[in-house]
């Protein structure tokens, strides 16, 4: 791929110039090349991105009066400036407009967040007895990987199915070292105990071949074997290891019959289904990989109401792809007016040959119906969900005093253990529920702040959001609240006016939410600034509405907070010490017994361990033993 150019027309424009007129004048400066093209509004906000054969004619198609639909004429309308980019071919482009359209989020294009990597499971071989596990992210561990998988929950049934099967370690390889009698996982038939010998390497290396066939799709080929080798068992009497045999089989068979349709025409494939309704429009991906079904997600694109359903789902294939490698059979439920060109753009980021097809007829056609018939059930449900969301906003918005719903709310509390491991949490939710991926932790870190204090913590949680907002304020990224909610009383609700006068924060209505008399819920107390306080019906739909929202930031306080603990509690001095890795620290241990006995070893005993030099010696010893 070649360098892309940038073009730089701005210099031949007006700036008091908007919309066509705008558009015009960029056109004497544009090649006839493929690429890609942003408009944007006078603010700087991105409202549309492009790809094109000849940007000089896709662009000077905006450029006319007129025959344009609604919302391409809003679009120019608010056009004030135009950043172009050339490639080499219009595939790049497209890969390029994908990217931007992900990253960027226009208005008017189509898109959809996508904030995860979806897990696979791996079979890590970097050591003699391999290590079976669930992995997300980078494929960088040496090993074999199968998927992806819709979910975490889909990996984690099929991998304590697999122990089932082929009993193979799930425990990390210091956990491995160690070990002097079997685990747990031994003694409920779930793992063959190589830690301690019970089977060896040419038995274990015979476990791994089978669970690679299974994951590669030939079942039927380790399932015989077994069947084989139980009907052996058997007539030589030995029934305990031919009971052991059926239950692998039986594992498998659970497996299969967990993952609903398996199909028979073909062993790897995505399958995106669409289904539009009322402006909204879902797109079921179901995985199959290795004649296997390996789980679905639905998706709900954002973009303008009046695209068809082809047009949604073109524009989602290329961004699910984006920093996804595509399988070489991807089935639609459309007809993908751009098919050709999406299909090579992905083998051109895969490196093989992508084939994307709406099948017709036989089992391709109905999978791909049932998961339009997924897509379409799932739908309904967001929509029944929505409109019921959007009472609920409705009827805060009542209650409250606000102009309109509110789009964006915050909500805050605090969690600590006697000021231990203080910490305070964000939670934002709005008219799609909660938007977990906006919530956010604030580590407490004032010095002076008095332990246990919470309305200081609260103090600087507000200070650090509120002041980072107004410091973006005009930054088209930044997302600004309408409402913010306070768990606690009115004590917590005057150090959050406070906060809000010093920092000049006035367009976001406060709210404290306490709860009542024993802290029995329905009887919570709301304090808004300069209303007394009030409650509310205890059967009141909105009440159980913010109750959801205080316990949501409430668990999310606590979890942050216990997980800061757990991690305080694990906390081993020998980590603070340059020089001292995993292995030396393990060494250390295992020769002393503990942190506190390596405290108290002199240099001589130090260096006695293997891997400890005079000079590490030296230097361990002088952490513990500081100089006066």
């Amino acid at each position: 791929m070649r360098i892309m150019t940038e073009i730089d027309a701005q210099s031949t424009v007006q700036a008091p110039l908007k919309g066509v007129a705008r558009i015009q004048a960029y056109l004497k400066t544009l090649p006839d090349a493929p690429g890609v093209y942003r408009m944007m509004d006078a603010k700087g906000e991105v409202l549309y991105v492009g790809k094109a054969k000849s940007l000089k004619k896709r662009v000077s198609s905006y450029a006319k009066t007129g025959g344009h639909n609604e919302r391409i004429s809003r679009m120019i309308a608010d056009t004030a400036e135009m950043l172009f980019v050339t490639t080499a071919s219009e595939t790049e482009a497209l890969l390029l407009e994908s990217n931007l359209i992900k990253r960027l989020k226009p208005r008017y294009n189509v898109s959809y967040r996508d904030d995860k990597s979806f897990p696979n499971i791996l079979l890590r071989e970097d050591h003699a007895f391999a290590q079976l596990l669930k992995h997300r992210g980078a494929k960088t561990a040496k090993g074999v990987y199968f998927g992806p998988f819709a979910s975490a929950q889909a990996v984690g049934r099929t991998l304590n199915t697999l122990q089932r099967a082929f009993l193979l370690r799930s425990c990390s390889d210091s956990v491995f070292e160690s070990r002097t009698r079997p685990c747990l996982l031994f003694q409920i038939k779930r793992c063959s105990a190589p830690c301690v010998g019970r089977i060896d390497e040419t038995g274990y290396r015979e476990l791994v071949r089978e669970a690679e066939l299974f994951l590669d799709g030939k079942s039927r080929v380790v399932q015989d074997e077994l069947l084989g080798e139980m009907n052996q068992a058997s007539e030589a009497l030995d029934f305990e290891r031919a009971a052991r045999l059926r239950d692998r089989v039986r594992a498998m068979n659970q497996i299969q019959s967990s993952q609903g349709i398996n199909p028979s025409t073909f062993a790897e494939a995505d399958v995106f289904a669409a289904y539009s309704e009322g402006g909204e429009t879902c797109i079921q991906v179901f995985f199959f990989r290795a004649g296997q079904n390996w789980g679905n997600k639905p998706y709900f694109p954002r973009g303008p109401r009046e695209l068809s359903t082809p047009e949604v789902l073109e524009a989602f294939i290329g961004q699910f792809y984006d920093e996804r490698i595509a399988p070489k059979l991807i089935l639609v439920s459309e007809d993908i007016h751009e098919a050709g060109l999406i299909a090579e753009a992905l083998a051109m980021r895969a490196g093989h040959k992508v084939e994307i097809s709406r099948p017709q007829r036989g089992e391709k056609r109905e999978i791909v119906e049932m998961a339009v018939q997924n897509a379409r059930e799932q739908l309904s449900r967001r929509i029944a969900e929505n409109t019921a969301q959007r009472e609920l906003l409705d009827g805060v918005a009542e209650l409250f005093g606000l102009e309109a719903p509110p789009r964006r709310i915050e909500v805050y509390d605090n969690s600590h253990i006697q000021g231990a491991q203080a910490v305070g949490g964000m939670i934002v939710a709005g008219p799609d529920g909660f938007e977990k991926g906006e919530y956010r932790k604030y580590n407490i870190k004032s010095a002076e702040l008095t332990p246990g204090d919470d309305y200081a913590m609260m103090r600087e949680v507000l200070t650090r959001r509120f002041a980072r907002l107004v410091k973006e304020e005009g930054d088209v990224k930044t997302k600004h609240p309408d409402l913010a909610l306070i768990d606690g009383g009115p004590g917590q609700l005057s150090i959050a006016c406070q906060v809000f006068a010093d920092l000049g924060v006035e367009d976001v209505a406060l709210v404290g939410i306490s709860k009542g008399p024993d802290r029995d819920a329905g009887r919570e107390h709301f304090y808004i600034p300069g209303r007394e306080p009030f409650r509310l019906d205890p059967k009141s739909p909105v009440l159980y509405y913010l109750q959801r929202l205080r316990d949501e930031a409430h668990r999310f306080a606590i979890g942050t907070h216990r997980k800061k603990r757990s991690k305080a509690i694990g906390a081993n001095p020998l980590d603070e010490i340059a020089g001292v890795g995993a292995g030396r620290k393990r060494a250390l241990l295992q020769h002393f017994g503990s942190a506190k006995a390596v405290a108290g070893a002199s240099v001589n005993d130090l260096t006695s361990v293997g891997g400890v030099s005079e000079t590490l010696a030296k230097k361990i010893f002088d952490f513990f033993h500081p100089n006066p």
